[in-house]
């Protein structure tokens, strides 16, 4: 088999990568690796039992709320990340209709979201300096989904951001400014029409091409008339005739 190499340039010029080098999608992949982190991290080590006793229990604080609370919010965000991303993948073939209810969704989980994980922060981080035991192999996984809660936030913020300008892009023309664009485009239209005629080409009603024909004829005329003699001219006209 023939391997084909590209070059950076048409690397670059490449639909794919252009998709991925976009903020949006930066964005929106950060937020669901970052959701993924803070289940997957709560899922494996998130339940731990102490010496004592072989039932499993929360490493924050003993608390399965705060537990399920961070895995059922990973596993949503996680989802609706990716369903979002496949819907930004397909936006050129997408109507302009459904293309400002996918923004206007955008727009509302991404603020449900920013919520969801600023109070997932406030909470996680509570139970975990409340906890009254400190589990060896779940400390790890509790500060990384702390962690990653908080910079979900920014996440889902700036995705709030990106809706928020594609609606407003997206927004109906007002009938006003339709009409001041069309009065616009009208006057550029009949100025360069006027400047695009030659000055030569000019416009002789058929009555001025009769008064123009008929003027040689005058002239001939006028031509053809006499002279009025001097009294001089006369009078030596009168001593000729005699």
């Amino acid at each position: 088999m023939r391997r084909v190499s590209l070059s950076p340039q048409e690397l670059s010029k490449n639909n794919v990568v252009q998709f991925l080098r976009q903020p949006r999608t930066i964005a929106r992949i950060l937020a669901g690796l970052f959701s993924l982190i803070i289940f997957a991290s709560l899922v494996t080590d998130g339940y731990q039992n102490v010496t004592t006793s072989s039932q499993l229990r929360c490493v924050l604080n003993d608390n399965w709320v705060a537990c399920s609370y961070a895995i059922t919010a990973g596993v949503l965000a996680f989802l609706q990340s990716f369903l979002f991303l496949a819907l930004d993948a397909y936006d050129i073939i997408i109507s302009h209709k459904v293309r400002s209810v996918i923004l206007s969704l955008d727009l509302t989980f991404s603020i449900i979201w920013s919520c969801i994980w600023f109070v997932g922060f406030c909470f996680l981080a509570n139970q975990w300096n409340r906890s009254a035991h400190h589990y060896l192999l779940g400390s790890s996984s509790a500060s990384a989904s702390i962690a990653f809660a908080f910079f979900s936030i920014p996440c889902w913020v700036y995705l709030g951001y990106r809706a928020l300008r594609g609606l407003w892009a997206e927004r109906p023309i007002s009938y006003k400014q339709s009409l001041d664009e069309g009065t616009v485009a009208m006057t550029t239209l009949s100025s360069v029409t006027t400047t695009s005629i030659p000055n030569s080409m000019e416009y002789h009603s058929p009555i001025e091409g009769r008064r123009a024909s008929s003027t040689p004829t005058e002239g001939r005329r006028a031509s053809s008339t006499p002279f009025p003699q001097t009294p001089m001219e006369n009078r030596l006209t009168f001593l000729n005739d005699n």
